[in-house]
């Protein structure tokens, strides 16, 4: 095994390893935004019956 094949093939081992944690990284951002969208639609519901509530009176 030459050193330039043993670079090449540690080169691949960042790529796949970089491109994993990318994956995880994106689906930890897409799970953060679900939890951030029910909490403001949450926010936003308790919010809409005070107002619904008072408008009543």
């Amino acid at each position: 095994m030459d050193v330039a094949s043993a670079f090449g093939f540690f080169g691949i081992i960042i790529y796949l390893g970089t491109l994993a944690i990318g994956i995880y990284c994106l689906i930890l951002f897409i799970m953060l935004a679900r939890r951030g969208i029910k909490a403001l639609d949450i926010y936003i519901d308790k919010h809409n019956h005070r107002r619904d509530f008072e408008n009543r009176l």
